[in-house]
């Protein structure tokens, strides 16, 4: 009989023991972490799809019509001002600059012999100034001859990128104008980007005299290692887009950016006493962000808010919650409205900071 008094006691022990065990388990799985919105100031960045032009990108065009002799560059490479690029044949040019040659020789012989003879007063002073008049002639279609002639060396303009050959081959006959290829001076960058209104009025506001410096991230979303200043914007806006061009020059000292690559403006924007809450302690309803406010009896309730600006992890609020509120920060579907919840508070500061950790990551 004791026995079975004592296996009786043991058992409804056991019994209390595995409920109060459950119970604390059932306590610690419904405990939630809350936090509550932080105040700072901050920095943000409006992101704009840019388009990379080099300060001079021109096209390379033959100014005589010919046979090309020579080709004295390749695609792609780097070449120096004054560098010869192409020739074309230049025989029958030079032979039309000796003819010319020939031509102003005789034309300063005549003029001579007809300035000695009106000196004497033998010939007129009329026959004198038509002397004259021929060796400028004969002096003009030397320098125009030689232009042309010189026209069959094709010159790089200023320091820059050879761009394809359009085409162009040695023998290839070339016509007057045709193009040949292209050079880019890359030492600076042009990058073009469109501002909306409301936001080129806040830029204006705000920049005055200062330059606003920028940041351009490439397409392999990488930050190109140099700043940019914006430095001009267009006259008018864009009356389809509302929209209007700014420009920023960066400077190119590797040679990175080439033209006709694209991009994305990054221009800084500070906003003074920004609140500032993480993206996971939201969840969205149609096309409305909300946030779980626990008040003072622990009750959950929804509330909607208003997001002014995206980081990452992070949204700025403009409307719905305070500095003195308190929200879910995790556990948001285990949670239902006016229900009555346990949690433990985080520390703003510390949410902000893991953030800040993961982001780095």
């Amino acid at each position: 009989m004791k026995r079975i008094l004592f296996l009786v006691s043991v058992a409804t022990v056991l019994f209390f023991t595995s409920c109060n065990h459950e119970k604390h388990e059932k306590e610690a799985e419904t405990k939630f972490l809350v936090t509550s919105p932080m105040q700072m100031d901050t920095l943000f960045f409006h992101e704009y799809a840019s388009q990379i032009h080099s300060i001079s990108h021109i096209e390379l065009r033959s100014q005589e019509r010919g046979y090309l002799q020579n080709i004295y560059v390749d695609e792609g490479q780097s070449i120096k001002k004054g560098q010869l690029m192409f020739q074309i044949m230049p025989l029958i040019y030079q032979a039309e600059m000796h003819k010319s040659e020939a031509e102003a020789h005789f034309a300063e012989i005549e003029y001579q012999n007809t300035k000695t003879l009106a000196d004497s007063n033998i010939v007129s002073q009329n026959e004198l100034a038509l002397a004259k008049a021929k060796l400028d002639k004969a002096k003009a279609e030397l320098e125009l001859s030689q232009a042309h002639l010189g026209f069959t060396d094709i010159r790089a303009p200023f320091d820059g990128m050879m761009g394809r050959f359009n085409d162009v081959r040695l023998g290839s006959l070339i016509d007057e104008g045709e193009l040949l290829t292209t050079l880019s001076d890359n030492s600076k960058m042009w990058v073009y980007f469109n501002v909306p209104e409301s936001e080129y009025l806040d830029y204006a506001t705000k920049a005055k005299d200062n330059k606003q410096h920028v940041k351009l991230q490439m397409a392999n979303n990488q930050i190109f290692d140099q700043e940019g200043i914006v430095e001009t914007i267009e006259a008018d806006f864009n009356n389809e887009t509302g929209n209007i061009a700014f420009r920023a020059t960066f400077l190119n000292p590797k040679g990175i950016l080439r033209h006709g690559e694209t991009g994305n403006i990054l221009m800084p924007v500070s906003i003074k006493n920004a609140l500032i809450i993480p993206q996971k302690s939201t969840f969205d309803i149609l096309d409305k962000k909300f946030v779980f406010v626990i008040d003072e009896n622990n009750v959950v309730n929804t509330r909607q808010i208003t997001v002014g600006e995206e980081l990452p992890h992070l949204y700025i609020v403009t409307e719905g919650v305070t500095v003195k509120d308190k929200i879910l920060l995790e556990g948001l579907r285990k949670v239902k409205n006016n229900e009555k919840i346990h949690y433990d508070f985080v520390n703003p500061q510390v949410v902000l900071s893991e953030l800040d950790n993961l982001h780095a990551e």
